[in-house]
């Protein structure tokens, strides 16, 4: 069921009409709701011919676009052809046309008498800059209904995630003024305006076959917005969460929170939020819709500065990693779970890897406890694992945030280099907390990826394991 009218596209981009068709099976089978047939890929296109076996075989809506080179497409070609190639389409039966803003007027004017009904006609403009103020877009929306067009589509791009509040403005007013209009930003900050589209009153957003054959900076799957995204169900009351970090493409967040979400019945969505300024962020996303946060590398400090009240043990800690909006005056709670959440799973594994007594007091009570970083994520691990009694070692690639943050917690100090050579005879746990090994350098790691030799290390708190058992240590 439903809950919204916005339409998932799939863009297509075949090289020959043989694969356009095969394309078009995929989209139907993965539940698109509309195809966008590129003309502009086909090589050694032939109007007359092409066009008639792509329309009338699609059983889909079709949406035909012819892509010059000027606005972003492959076509250099004569452009009256180009031209004459969607008037065609037209009277072939495409459901939807494309044309570009710049020539707009001129195009519509000259179907305004032989204009098939059935057909829409979409008006485009693309900028792969920037993203204009909300202000520009608003005027650029009534230059392109000025054109006649039944459909406005403006894509923008995003060079901070805060742009894309201008373009959810644009939806949103246009949707009330019964404008249809498809706004989207591009690129990986631009994200969310493909994935809230529903929420703010967008009627289209493009999903592709496969990831990475894209027709637009950051175009998502379609099996992701339907599968992990749950799009169909996201309408204007649906409440809004999501990882604020820097990375943020390696979280598999939004599977777990989507589908939890799903399984009780919960009108929310969790998205990946790529953040490069997280005041500012949380400033222009202040709506209580946008209702709570994870927080990951590198902004568990400075959110904490962001809080309107923060926990007691984020506050000793000095990071948060959750930030919930209190829906009674959406003010901003900081929390910090990773204490919690790591520690206990070190010492359930402890538990059941290395057979250590079940007794009421912690098996990380007297081990050493080596914490790689001294970040947000560092903090919590180290303050939780001192309140634990574990004798708490802090190693990181400055040694004089190693050695701030030992101080704080009562602990000692390394150089990543001087960990290389440590090799305590009663062993240690070893806890990564930091972005080495997280995209995008996945290949990375701040452990030695041969054996460990002598050194015995009980076990490690890190998001891949891979390097982790390759270096001979057991991961927890």
């Amino acid at each position: 069921m439903k809950n919204n009218s916005t339409l998932i596209c799939a863009p297509l981009m075949g090289e020959s009409v043989s694969q356009m068709l095969i394309d078009m099976g995929k989209a139907k089978a993965i539940e698109a709701d509309v195809v966008e047939i590129r003309l502009d890929y086909i090589k050694d296109f032939n109007p007359q011919q092409d066009l008639e076996t792509l329309i009338k075989q699609c059983s889909l809506p079709t949406l035909i676009t012819y892509r010059p080179k000027w606005e972003g497409g492959l076509y250099e070609g004569d452009e009256n052809k180009r031209l004459d190639a969607l008037r065609l389409a037209m009277e072939m039966g495409a459901d939807y046309i494309d044309v570009e803003l710049q020539v707009a007027r001129e195009f519509i004017t000259s179907i305004h008498e032989k204009s098939p009904q059935n057909t829409k006609v979409i008006v485009s403009s693309h900028n792969y800059e920037s993203t204009p103020s909300v202000e520009e877009l608003g005027e650029l929306v009534a230059r392109i209904q000025a054109t006649g067009a039944d459909i406005v589509k403006i894509a923008t791009t995003a060079a901070d995630i805060t742009d894309v509040s201008h373009m959810f403005q644009i939806t949103v007013h246009s949707h009330v003024s019964n404008v249809p209009v498809i706004g989207l930003v591009m690129s990986e900050r631009g994200l969310i305006s493909r994935l809230l589209c529903p929420k703010f009153g967008g009627y289209l957003t493009f999903g592709t076959l496969e990831a990475g054959i894209v027709s637009a900076p950051g175009q998502p799957t379609i099996k992701d917005l339907l599968s992990v995204y749950n799009l169909r169900q996201i309408g204007p009351d649906t409440k809004v969460f999501g990882l604020i970090g820097k990375p943020v493409g390696h979280s598999k967040g939004p599977i777990l929170y989507n589908r939890a979400f799903k399984s009780v019945g919960f009108n929310g969505i969790y998205v990946p939020l790529l953040v490069d300024d997280v005041a500012k962020f949380l400033r222009t996303y202040s709506s209580p819709d946008f209702a709570g946060f994870s927080c990951t590398i590198p902004h568990k400090e400075a959110a904490l500065q962001c809080c309107d009240e923060v926990d007691p043990i984020a506050k000793s800690i000095g990071a948060v990693n959750l930030i919930i909006r209190r829906p009674t005056d959406g003010k901003l709670i900081g929390y910090n779970t990773d204490y919690v959440g790591a520690i206990t799973a070190i010492e359930d594994g402890l538990r059941g890897s290395y057979k250590v007594a079940n007794t009421n007091g912690s098996p990380l009570s007297g081990k050493i406890f080596v914490v790689i970083g001294a970040g947000g994520a560092g903090k919590a691990l180290a303050y939780g694992a001192k309140a634990k009694g574990a004798k708490v070692v802090i190693a990181n690639r400055t040694y004089e945030r190693a050695r701030e943050l030992a101080d704080l917690v009562g602990g000692d100090a390394l150089s990543l280099a001087e960990l290389e050579s440590f090799r305590p005879e009663e062993g240690m746990i070893l806890a990564n907390t930091t972005s080495i090994g997280m995209q995008p350098r996945v290949e990375q790691t701040p452990l030695a990826k041969t054996p460990t030799g002598s050194r015995r290390v009980w076990g490690g708190y890190c998001y891949r394991v891979g390097d982790v058992h390759r270096a001979g240590i057991r991961a927890v």
